[in-house]
């Protein structure tokens, strides 16, 4: 009986449908149906005001869906390479540290080593200007086999300079060639060195053997040019080589950075062979560099 029912409604709606010409007026019931029989509208029906903002509700949900997943993956990708390249990361960030670590403890332990070699040196050095020289000839040799540089350099020197004080010559020459020989100290102590090593041994040695050892120092602008040039002037005297002594002394005995003592001999020296390396007579004169005339000439 319902279906009944239900079936007379839905033809009475088809059979009261309007036409062009038939005005649309229809009982309220029939209305109804009608309505129901009709398209809903989709939210892409621009008509359904209630359609927009569920897609505008959808694109924001997609939107915050997207992030999450980005999110995800980036740290899905960032625990991927903890997991493979964590452990040598760590590992080379520890080495690191140890190895800092190292350098400052190594640091700080030269440091501590250098001001104690100083202070060492410098209670040699009071022995030493107390008269002491065996005790200061000690401590300084022990010095000249520690560290490095200059300290261990001037060590080494005032250790060769005692053995020479006290008449240990030949020692004395080896410990200078020592010096000049250590490529670890500076230039000028080795310079120095090799000046005092041939001076201690110079009444021994050839004179081609201290032309050969001071030529490289008996140039104008050396700090050492007026020792070494007095000595390799001394040694072409010893070679009759007077053409080459002469001007050597006039240089040496003309040139204002030489102490005055070396310029004063050299000047002597230079008059004596016909040459002129005095400047100022009145000087000259003062300083007894005048020498008289046939004087005979010393090597």
């Amino acid at each position: 009986m319902g279906a009944s029912r239900w079936e007379s409604q839905i033809s009475g709606v088809e059979k009261v449908r309007p036409s062009a010409k038939q005005p649309q007026t229809l009982p309220a019931d029939q209305r109804k149906w009608q309505e129901l029989a009709l398209v809903p509208q989709s939210p892409s029906n621009p008509g359904n005001p209630a359609g927009g903002k569920s897609a505008a509700r959808d694109a924001a949900q997609q939107d915050v869906f997207l992030r999450e997943v980005d999110e995800a993956l980036r740290q899905d990708e960032m625990l991927t390479l903890v997991q493979r390249y964590g452990k040598p990361i760590g590992l080379a960030v520890g080495a690191g540290l140890l190895g800092l670590a190292g350098y400052l403890w190594w640091d700080h332990a030269q440091n501590q080593a250098a001001a104690e070699r100083s202070e060492r040196l410098t209670l040699a050095v009071d022995r030493l200007e107390a008269g002491s020289l065996d005790a200061a000839a000690k401590d300084l040799e022990g010095l000249s086999k520690e560290g490095s540089g200059g300290n261990k350099a001037v060590a080494a020197m005032l250790h060769a300079g005692i053995l020479q004080q006290q008449g240990k010559t030949a020692d004395a020459a080896r410990a200078f060639a020592a010096i000049a020989a250590d490529s670890s100290a500076p230039q000028p102590y080795r310079d120095l060195a090799t000046i005092r090593e041939v001076a201690a041994q110079y009444d021994t040695l050839a004179p081609e053997k201290v032309i050969e050892r001071l030529k490289p120092l008996a140039v104008p602008g050396n700090p050492w040019f007026g020792s070494a040039g007095e000595m390799v002037g001394l040694a072409y005297l010893k070679q009759g080589r007077n053409d080459l002594a002469g001007p050597l002394f006039v240089a040496v005995a003309k040139d204002k950075a030489v102490p005055d003592t070396i310029r004063s001999r050299c000047r002597q020296i230079a008059g004596m062979l016909g040459f002129d390396a005095i400047d100022d007579v009145a000087r000259a004169a003062a300083d007894g560099g005048v020498p008289p005339a046939g004087a005979a000439v010393q090597p």
